[in-house]
């Protein structure tokens, strides 16, 4: 079975990306040198921020579905007062605005840091946005309360959908890899070595750099942790609400190279090279459109660039199989879950379904634990939402979760486990992108750890340390033997171990 509806997937930046700018910033203009030339910006008290700085060249024309090329250097400071253009998009509701404003030339990455002060080395934390690598962008995070914590923020831009994640036959033979695909990936690599070269210049320290995201988001975060592509590009990691898969079996080269030659067909073309030719020949529209119309090999279309694809180069293997081996990144990490994220692909009616195919022969035990037994009518729980949120949140998100965490701590890497139940003040619910208030917003004045987790302090900590505890915090355990984890719960924060255990081992996957 495929994994939940992303019909509610937009609560990726739209939740809380719009901290709002206080009164009073300095709007006093400042330049500073960067790979390809200088860029102006706007000095905010001690610190600045610098918007739509491009990391690679326009991915467009002859470097459609090419690795991302160096930017061409420019004369004179260039103006980096305006956050760039959303990467190419479908409005699907939740992202008008987004999809209105978006363009094929969108790899433009934000800064922003509190103080404009060469070799200050401040912690560096690099924001990946959400959106089911279809949607999305990362506009609005550059005005973050986040920075008020003594890091900065960098916000990155990456190719979607067709233009990031598809494969075909043509583009394997021209790249002298035999790989193609994952040209998102390689765009967020691109980024983080445009931070590596060039973030002592805003103050923050190369060797000292936290990748996080939310949703596809943290999904691309686990990715960028098997890839061997991304070695010393980053120091920690936080995935909030997804992991390199969701779960899913990922795609396999020629799978994914069936999607293109899938596309070629779509806008009227043959397969193979003439395909190619006609694809890169045709309108960033003609091409979208035709995108929405391919079937991948899961149930739920929309989670089709959510599946891993494996192309031989970017991601070598399985996720699962470099997660098991201990072959991934050797870093600390935050991972976790909202106590409900979202709704079961095929309605709640589905729930039975869907646990026996995805718990295969465990499926009876599994039925029995969720109360799911013939003729059962189990009550909802009020934390986890009645049956199908859990079977939906358990499946794809908190057992997930659980498995990474547990791969990477046994590496010998210090791991944090969370559960967030509740949302912020007047966002009913908790839901999938509950988190991202308590992760970018400032609090209200009135403001308890019971109504607002502290959130941006324990990322802010582990951003600085590799550790989300500090002075103030309820002590927050790593995760061990015991699964032990911490839930951000209507009462306060509470140390807590992982009570879907049962259900999580019965699982035949990540």
């Amino acid at each position: 079975m495929s994994p939940p509806s992303l019909l509610l997937a937009a609560l990726t930046a739209a939740l809380a990306l719009g901290a709002a700018a206080g009164p009073g910033w300095a709007r006093e203009q400042v330049v500073v040198a960067v790979t390809g030339g200088a860029i102006r910006g706007e000095r905010q008290g001690e610190g600045a921020v610098f918007r739509g700085v491009p990391f690679a060249q326009p991915p467009v024309g002859d470097l459609r579905w090419k690795p991302p090329a160096a930017v061409r250097p420019w004369t004179g400071p260039r103006n980096a007062l305006v956050s760039g253009p959303p990467c190419l998009q479908r409005a699907y509701g939740w992202n008008v605005a987004d999809a209105a404003d978006s363009r094929e030339d969108c790899l433009y990455l934000d800064v922003r840091t509190p103080a404009l002060t060469p070799g200050a080395r401040l912690p560096v934390m690099v924001m990946i946005h959400g959106g089911a690598n279809r949607a999305g962008s990362a506009r609005g995070t550059a005005d973050s309360s986040l920075v008020g914590q003594g890091v900065v923020l960098v916000a990155v831009q990456y190719r979607l959908g067709v233009f990031g994640f598809l494969s075909h036959p043509g583009l394997t033979a021209e790249s002298g890899r035999n790989a193609s695909g994952n040209y998102a990936l390689m765009d967020q690599i691109a980024a983080l070595r445009w931070v590596r070269d060039n973030i002592a210049a805003f103050g923050g320290d190369p060797d000292n750099v936290t990748i996080f995201g939310h949703s596809a988001g943290a999904q691309d975060v686990g990715l960028l942790m098997v890839s061997p592509m991304a070695e010393g590009l980053f120091g920690k990691a936080i995935e909030q609400s997804g992991t390199a898969g969701f779960g899913l079996p990922p795609r396999d080269l020629a799978q994914n190279e069936k999607l293109g030659d899938d596309l070629a067909q779509a806008i009227g073309a043959p397969k193979g090279a003439a395909g190619l030719a006609a694809l890169r020949a045709a309108s960033a529209a003609t091409l979208l459109d035709a995108g929405e119309r391919l079937k991948p090999p899961i149930d739920d279309d929309s989670f089709i660039w959510l599946q891993a694809v494996i192309d031989g180069w970017v991601i070598p293997r399985s996720p699962a199989e470099i997660l098991a081996r201990g072959r991934q990144r050797q870093t600390p990490l935050i991972i976790g879950n909202s106590a409900r994220e979202l709704s079961l692909f095929g309605g709640p009616g589905n729930a039975r379904a869907w646990v026996r195919a995805n718990y295969g022969a465990e499926a009876p035990r599994a039925l029995a634990l969720y109360g799911l037994e013939a003729g059962a009518a189990p009550a909802a729980d009020p934390t986890l939402g009645d049956v199908a949120d859990q079977v939906a949140a358990d499946i794809t998100f908190r057992c997930p979760a659980s498995w990474v965490a547990a791969r990477q701590a046994a590496t010998g890497q210090k791991v944090w486990r969370y559960q967030l139940d509740i949302a912020a003040p007047g966002k009913g619910p908790v839901r999938h992108g509950s988190e991202l208030p308590f992760v970018f917003d400032t609090p209200p004045a009135n403001a308890t750890e019971a109504t607002w987790p502290r959130l941006q302090a324990y990322w802010a900590n582990f951003a600085r340390t590799g550790d989300p505890n500090g002075p103030g915090l309820t002590p927050w355990p790593a995760y061990g033997a015991a699964a032990e984890a911490i839930a951000f719960t209507a009462a306060g924060p509470r140390p807590t171990r992982d009570d879907r255990g049962a259900l999580c081992r019965l699982l035949p996957r990540p």
